[in-house]
């Protein structure tokens, strides 16, 4: 199951208390203060983990709470330190601090192994031999441990991926994910056949590949919540470059268009500003008769009224996909120059 919000709590532990205790050794007067620190309380930290790419294990346990430190004894003994607690995290993963009403980003998971801190653990109290002085031989206190932290988060993943698929419902995504890559994403000949997200990799040669993303159908009125809403558009936000694919069986191809980048950009105004690729999908459907007036008419309104170029392709009967592949990886190796 696919899961990308969840709403947690997290303690880190208590410090433990500082010991008062005077040594007491025979033959030994006045032995003085031999109290023990307390431990540091136990972290919690987030670790990012590329094996995982969902907050499926965040769905049903709320509550993540690290050890508290053991108290110092006599003879100069510290206490342990509370045992951390470690939340492994998909890449991609956003962390909010929404303790008490606020909103505030922790950070971002982006890198395997990478660490955040979600709540630091209190430290340990000081014994009775820390405050020995010239004036004061035998103190008879200690500090408690200081207290944890307790913090409510957001998560919030959101998908990384070179190339993120945008396209009405049944424009042919999840066919195309699946021929240019290993991805088996559900396909049906229905619209809303894809309920979460998917990534495959896409193979260009022996030593070159990209991440591609098959997001759920995009309607209009998406970004107010028609449809599956906006529930699945943060996922192109952190792609390289969209490739918008029009079905070109669709009664205006271009207003297609139109209404997707519209949507894009109602729900975050960069998102339209991505570079992109636009290709007309199903062509092998058209009568070979009317293929190239069909093509011929498309590219020229979408040449004339926006200054834009399209591929034609079909998933079905890979026409063209090679050259879309190269086009594709041509863009992202440049921008990841840039």
């Amino acid at each position: 199951m696919f899961i990308d919000y969840s709403r947690i709590k997290v303690e880190s532990g208590n410090g433990g208390n500082g010991c008062v205790s005077f040594r007491r050794e025979k033959f030994v007067a006045k032995g003085g203060p031999d109290g023990g620190d307390g431990g540091k309380g136990g972290d919690v930290v987030a670790i990012g983990n590329e094996n995982i790419n969902t907050l499926l294990d965040f769905r049903y346990q709320k509550l993540f709470k690290a050890g508290r430190g053991q108290h110092g004894q006599g003879s100069n003994k510290t206490g342990g330190g509370g045992e951390d607690h470690f939340l492994d995290l998909p890449l991609g993963t956003e962390i909010y601090d929404i303790t008490e009403g606020k909103h505030e980003k922790m950070g971002e998971v982006l890198h395997h192994g990478q660490k955040i801190f979600l709540a630091k653990g209190g430290n340990g109290g000081r014994g009775n031999t820390r405050f020995k002085s010239a004036t004061n031989k035998a103190p008879r206190y200690a500090k408690p441990g200081g207290d944890g932290e307790f913090r409510e988060l957001e998560l919030v993943l959101k998908l990384i991926a070179d190339v993120g698929l945008v396209g009405f419902p049944n424009a042919g995504k999840s066919t195309l994910l699946s021929k240019v890559s290993s991805a088996h994403p559900k396909i049906a000949d229905y619209e809303f056949t894809t309920l979460a997200p998917s990534l495959g990799v896409v193979k260009v040669n022996e030593f070159e590949s990209f991440v591609m993303a098959d997001i759920p159908g995009i309607i209009e009125g998406a970004n107010k919540g028609k449809g599956l809403g906006d529930q699945f558009l943060k996922h192109i936000q952190r792609t390289k470059l969209l490739l918008f694919l029009i079905d070109i069986n669709s009664d205006d191809p271009f207003n297609d268009y139109e209404i997707l980048k519209k949507e894009l950009h109602l729900y975050d105004p960069y998102l339209d500003k991505k570079e992109h690729i636009i290709a007309l999908s199903k062509v092998d459907t058209i009568p070979k008769e009317e293929k190239q007036d069909l093509l011929n008419i498309l590219k020229g309104e979408f040449e004339s009224k926006l200054h834009e170029n399209i591929i034609q392709i079909s998933a079905l009967a890979g026409e063209n996909l090679k050259e879309l592949k190269k086009q594709l990886h041509h863009m992202i190796s440049r921008l990841e120059k840039e």
